[in-house]
């Protein structure tokens, strides 16, 4: 009887922001040398930046450009859902703003604004 009870337990938008934005930031870190490569093709040479820039229409290899674009994707979700995140916490440590009320409120402005700004680089991205 317990487990089925424990098992229909939700989580509150603060423990989710909490657990993405720690996952966001072990994506970061895993993407990290994809990120350097990405920096270096993109200003080392015009040529780099040719290839830079195909890249994102014909792929890498065996690599498609969509699965690039995913890729990429996933790091600009992950950067601003840390980023909004990050400055979520800030402003609770600087004014010591901490209520049930306040933690639910800026936990849904935090996924709601990273998911909308997320779309917005992603039909950029993919259109």
């Amino acid at each position: 009887m317990r487990l089925i009870e424990a098992t229909q337990y939700t989580l509150p938008p603060a423990a989710w922001v909490s657990i993405l934005h720690r996952a966001s930031g072990i994506l970061m870190f895993l993407l990290l040398p994809f990120v350097i490569w990405l920096f270096d093709k993109s200003v080392t040479s015009e040529i780099s930046y040719s290839q830079f820039s195909n890249a994102f229409v014909g792929g890498v290899g065996f690599i498609p450009a969509w699965f690039l674009k995913l890729v990429v994707l996933s790091l600009i979700w992950s950067y601003l859902h840390h980023f909004i995140a990050g400055l979520r916490h800030l402003f609770m440590d600087a004014t010591h703003a901490v209520s049930k009320e306040f933690g639910r409120n800026s936990a849904l402005f935090t996924l709601g604004s990273s998911i909308l700004l997320t779309l917005a680089l992603g039909a950029k991205l993919f259109f």
